[in-house]
């Protein structure tokens, strides 16, 4: 009989956002074992850019170094486009990472692998998942590895195996889907002829072709046929093919030769209808997919990653309730929702004849209104991740909640702090604003899961306090002294009483983290990354 490894959560899929996830989790003490069908990380050309909002929420995380205090920078800007059409600025507040962060998938693979294994979760490659079985308490993994078959039994199990998901399929999780309309290639070749390629974005009769010197010479390209859509995505794509439907696009004949990572896309769309089912959970490509203009994808998946990871340690610990991951899908569904209806509109605005030629004419085509520099300004903060704002869980929700509070300065009772590394730590914090209140007492500090914190009043915040989660929303506001007694009332919306006898309340979860260690200890060794 095959042994069952018991475990806190199953993560299925080793890329960025199921390896980010496993570095949540385990670092809020949490046993997390990866399953990955690869046997290393792939160097193939993929995902390279964060944008802002991703980035600003892995900097709360850790996952990015915190900015010098005092803060003194102003911000900083680069150029972007929407469908194409350049002239956009993405803006990142003053202490802030910067707007546009460049990093290989296989790069940020890596350095998630390396604080998640650092952390105590066990990465385990060559283990292809076979089946799924959902139960009253826990979800029962089967896999599939060089020595035979193998089971896992976890309190949930989080599908991040991309595409074709094997989790959301074992699950019955449904999508909605949309049939693709174009067909894009790319690849990494030797330019050989007398006329290379030019670096850049190219709009042609056909459609478009995206061109990118690499830095060993060779080039790096993208190229949309806008008029018609692949006959078969799966068939390989080989180098004649490539080369003749690169030059059709141009309008000339490009010589090539020494391929790398040729590969199809197209505009195919899914959204899954939930993230949740049950105890199985969905993130990343399992759980959305579109066509990759604008470089949204990673961005998305790995916000899907930190928005479930302190809510399912809460939940693993019994510090939550169960039901705060509801709100898991209640936030990042709609906002896959939104992505890909914007993709939509960006593939239909490239299309022949259709893409603006102006900022003018794209702030028209977008908004329909004469403003341009506020429709630009919109379209920005939509690409970058800054619009969003999250659905209100408070009976009396201030205007503040759901927000995301940007980084500033905070003189606090411990000295100088920023929003930045106030949420280091993982935890929720309540800060309260000014001298104390009255005869109001504040909820205690909690060491496992809430920080209190008393600062100076912060200019351009006229808020008695705030509770803020990990990752730098807003879960509730007090705008005037008499609204404080909400407090312990929008705290019970996330955390169980400190004194429950389900929560496992520990300011370092060293026990949990002991349990993850003889876990680990128990498992084949991992495979190298």
């Amino acid at each position: 009989m095959v042994e069952c490894v018991r475990t806190d959560v199953v993560i299925v899929g080793g890329g960025p956002v199921g390896l980010l996830l496993a570095g949540e989790l385990a670092g809020y003490g949490v046993r997390v074992v990866v399953l990955e069908q690869r046997t290393r990380v792939s160097e193939r050309p993929r995902a390279t850019t964060l944008h802002a909002r991703t980035a600003q929420v892995l900097a709360r995380r850790g996952h990015l170094p915190a900015p010098p205090l005092p803060l003194e920078d102003d911000g900083a800007a680069v150029p972007f486009h929407f469908a194409g059409v350049w002239g956009l600025e993405l803006a990142a507040p003053a202490g802030e990472p910067e707007p546009l962060l460049k990093r290989t998938q296989a790069e940020l693979e890596r350095q998630f692998a390396i604080r998640a294994q650092g952390a105590g979760a066990r990465v385990l490659r060559r283990h292809r998942v076979t089946g799924l079985e959902q139960r009253e308490r826990s979800v029962l993994v089967r896999a599939e590895q060089p020595d035979g078959a193998v089971r896992f039994e976890a309190d949930y199990v989080v599908g991040a195996d991309g595409a074709r998901s094997a989790v959301r399929t074992l699950a019955g999780i449904p999508s909605h889907v949309s049939a693709p309309t174009v067909a894009a290639m790319v690849g990494v070749v030797r330019c050989t002829g007398e006329r290379p390629p030019e670096a850049g974005w190219h709009r042609t009769p056909r459609g478009w072709a995206v061109a990118k010197e690499t830095a060993d010479g060779r080039w790096h390209l993208r190229v949309v046929d806008c008029l018609r859509p692949h006959a078969d995505h799966r068939l390989p794509l080989e180098l004649e093919e490539f080369r003749r439907e690169t030059s059709r696009v141009l309008g000339w004949d490009l010589a090539m030769d020494e391929p790398r990572s040729l590969s199809r896309f197209s505009d195919f769309s899914r959204l899954a209808r939930s993230y949740r089912s049950g105890r199985v959970l969905l993130a990343g490509d399992a759980a959305h997919l579109h066509f990759p203009i604008g470089a949204q994808g990673l961005s998305t998946g790995l916000l899907d990653a930190l928005n479930l990871g302190w809510k399912l340690a809460l939940a693993v610990r019994g510090t939550a309730a169960d039901e705060v991951l509801d709100s898991y899908d209640a936030e990042r569904r709609p906002a896959a929702a939104r992505l890909l209806e914007q993709v939509r509109r960006q593939v239909a605005l490239m299309r022949p004849g259709a893409t603006p030629g102006s900022l003018a004419e794209l702030a028209a085509a977008t908004g329909g209104g004469t403003d341009v520099r506020a429709e630009v300004e919109r379209l920005a903060l939509m690409v970058s991740g800054q619009d969003a704002t999250l659905p209100t869980r408070s009976r009396r929700p201030s205007s503040w909640e759901g927000r995301f509070l940007t980084n500033r300065e905070l003189r606090t009772e411990e000295g100088l702090l920023d929003v930045i590394r106030l949420l280091g730590d993982g935890r929720m914090a309540l800060v309260l604003f000014g001298s104390a209140h009255g005869r109001w007492t504040p909820p205690p500090a909690r060491p496992g899961t809430l920080r209190v914190v008393r600062s100076a009043p912060v200019p351009g915040l006229p808020l008695a306090a705030l509770l803020l989660r990990p990752d730098g929303y807003v879960a509730w506001a007090a705008e005037r002294p008499a609204d404080l007694d909400g407090a312990d009332e929008a705290i019970a919306q996330w955390l169980v009483p400190a004194d429950s006898k389900h929560a496992s309340e520990s300011g370092d979860p060293v026990q949990s983290r002991r349990r993850a260690a003889e876990m680990s200890a128990a498992l084949p060794a991992s495979v190298p990354g």
